[in-house]
């Protein structure tokens, strides 16, 4: 049976570790008991599983995710932050604590060695990396199974779209992983208290990419040439994007099954697929 976990205090922690929330990392502590038990029930955690943390902080969430996983390895890019992190998780043999920045390091290796079933990520992270995250541990050598987010409440919401709304963080988070938006968390329950409200998502790792064996760059380069002109017709945005000719880029989209009119924000993982598999038509 868990065990009951007493609020962290969060302002005499920092006090008497001489810290303050660094803006410039994006740094809002979760303090709300509650939204952080949430966080973790996302994860679904057991006995058996690993836990890859991104941006710990001081541990709030580490404590939850220690006691119902196997392990958990916590990586912390900001290095004032370790002596406190370390006097919270004394009591939880089963925390590693990494001090680095998770985009570069390889995700894979630091779950060597762990569970049969795979390792899941929880993380709370900032908008300026979000997009750069995501990509880099759907993109590990071995995938996380699961990956629980806390972020900004409108980027949540746009990682969720569907046709007629997408965008290209939406494609290249759905390109790899189903997406649900989980839950909730207001302003109040950080410390400091940001800006907007937070979401927390779920992506579950599909069994393979959307675009299968298509190489991913070939994929992702279509995908960014279709959204650098926001709002404008494919034929415009892919022409420049792709510096080819509007009538090769009519004659791609017309032998993909897309109105050259379209606008990249209404198209489906699908045409998205079908457009990048025919890139060498009329080039």
């Amino acid at each position: 049976m868990s065990q009951t976990i007493e609020p962290l205090p969060i302002v005499d922690l920092l006090r008497r570790h001489s810290l303050r929330a660094r803006k410039s990392l994006g740094q809002n502590f979760l303090v709300d008991e509650g939204a952080l038990a949430r966080i973790a029930a996302a994860a679904a955690l057991t006995a058996a599983d690993d836990v890859l943390e991104i941006g710990p902080g001081l541990g709030s969430l580490t404590r939850h995710l220690a006691q119902a996983a196997r392990r958990v390895v916590a990586v912390e890019l900001d290095q004032t932050l370790l002596p406190a992190l370390s006097d919270v998780l004394a009591p939880y043999a089963n925390v590693q604590v990494v001090h680095g920045d998770i985009l570069d390091l390889d995700p894979a290796a630091l779950m060597q060695g762990g569970a049969a079933s795979g390792y899941k990520v929880v993380a709370n992270i900032p908008y300026y990396i979000t997009s750069a995250v995501i990509r880099h541990l759907l993109e590990a050598t071995v995938r996380p199974t699961v990956v629980v987010l806390t972020i900004q409440r409108e980027v949540a919401e746009r990682l969720c779209a569907t046709p007629d709304d997408m965008s290209l963080l939406a494609v290249s988070v759905q390109a790899y992983a189903r997406v649900e938006l989980v839950g909730r968390i207001a302003a109040g329950a950080f410390h400091p208290r940001p800006d907007v409200d937070s979401a927390v998502v779920r992506l579950t790792a599909l069994a393979q990419p959307v675009f299968g064996d298509l190489n991913a760059d070939r994929f992702f380069r279509v995908v960014k040439a279709g959204f650098s002109q926001k709002r404008k017709q494919l034929r415009n945005a892919l022409g420049s994007g792709m510096s080819r000719p509007a009538q090769s880029v009519d004659a791609w989209l017309t032998h993909a099954g897309i109105d050259p009119k379209r606008r990249a924000e209404t198209l489906s993982l699908e045409e998205w697929v079908r457009l990048a598999q025919g890139l060498d038509v009329s080039a």
